[in-house]
Order: C-alpha cells, then structure tokens, then sequence
C-alpha cells in the first residue's frame, strides 16, 4: 500500500517515512502544501498524511483540494496544536483522524491501519493478483496456487510495486526508490539479490513464471505466452 506523507519538519518526516516503510508501505515524502496537494491529485495513494503547518499551503488547504477533486483517500491530520476549534475544523473539511504531536509510532501506526481497513470497505478489492498469485493488501500475506509464501516486508513491498504496475517495465532505478528509498546505484546488487530471491518464492515452483528481466531496462510482472 502506498502513503503520502507531508510534513516540513526533516526529522519527523525522515522518521516517519521510515518506520512506514519498515511496516511495508510504499511512502512519498513532500515538506510543502503545493507539492502535496499536486502529488494527492496525480498519484494514487491509500492514505494521506497531513501536517497542517506546512508552507505554500497548509494541511487545511491540501484537505479541501483533495475533497474538492473528488479524492475520497484517508486522511490523518498531525498538528502540535491541540485546540478543539482546530481538530472541529480539520474533520469538518473531511479529515478522518487527528493525531496530536508529540506521538509515539506505534500509535501512529495502529492509527494507519485502522484508516486503511476502514478505507477498504468501501473498495471494490483488497487484493493484487495476476494468474494464480494473489497478495492480500490488508493480512499482508502472498498466495499461489493455493500455498501460503512467507515474504520479508521489502520483498512484500517489491511484489506490490510489480503487481500495481504489471506489464511495465520497471527500471532498476525507480524500484531503488520506491521500495529502498535510496538513489541507484549500479555498483550495488541489492535489487537483483531481491528479485533472485523473490523468483524462488514465487516463480521456482509454480507455472507460468511471472517475473521476467528486460536486458538493459529492468523488470516486468506479467504472464507471457
């Protein structure tokens, strides 16, 4: 699943983005309104989360462009302000959560998962799936063919990232960024460690084979003939 997460303070949003990421979600960080009133409305995202005190726009103004474009994602406010008047007015533009800093992780969290299964309800589906694989978003759990596959949280999150994008090929450098948050670099290994391992789960003992490698592009999830 992937999260938005604005916030202009770069401790919290460093700290934030990677405890999200090691619980298994895909996370876009932005420290300004604009930005993240911009990616709300081009990306899709599962959930959004909001600082209200940001610069260009605050988490107010973000709120009521998404609901003014029709975006119906979760949104969890974070403010150190702990007025009545300001949680009334965040949830009075469509906020669904309020969190007041300073916060301990594990309360953010628990708060996530509760919006995300709340936001599920009213989705049509909760699972990726292509041939017989099917990756259940909400228990976070892999099956093919009917056999459970136990995956790490960076090969879970790699599996999604392929599945939302099946039948793309997908570099090595975007799959640096959106599942290991870091630049690529093309003297390290570590996404085709990730991909050979994730081969064996899902691909070594099941037909068709899903995963495929585009010489000098990257790669792809897809059924081929």
């Amino acid at each position: 699943m992937k999260i938005l997460v604005m916030e202009d303070e770069p401790k919290t949003g460093t700290y934030l983005k990677k405890g999200l990421a090691e619980a298994g979600f895909m996370v876009d960080l932005t420290d300004n309104g604009l930005d993240g009133l911009h990616l709300a409305l081009t990306e899709s995202y599962d959930l959004a989360i909001l600082d209200v005190m940001v610069p260009d726009m605050d988490g107010w103004q973000v709120l009521h462009g998404i609901r003014r474009a029709g975006k119906e994602i979760p949104v969890l406010f974070l403010t150190a302000r702990d007025q009545v008047e300001d949680r009334v007015k965040g949830l009075e533009l469509g906020a669904d959560d309020y969190l007041v800093k300073p916060f301990a992780f594990t309360e953010l969290l628990a708060r996530v998962r509760t919006l995300l299964r709340r936001g599920a309800k009213t989705k049509e589906s909760t699972s990726l799936k292509i041939a017989d694989l099917v990756l259940d978003l909400l228990r976070r759990r892999v099956v093919r063919a009917g056999r459970r596959i136990d995956l790490t949280a960076k090969e879970f999150a790699l599996l999604e990232l392929l599945l939302r994008r099946q039948g793309e090929v997908l570099p090595r450098s975007l799959i640096a960024s959106q599942v290991w948050d870091m630049n690529f670099d093309s003297d390290t290994n570590v996404i085709e460690v990730a991909i050979k391992r994730l081969r064996m789960k899902i691909d070594e003992d099941f037909e068709p084979k899903l995963i495929h490698t585009v010489r000098g592009m990257g790669y792809v999830l897809e059924v081929t003939d």
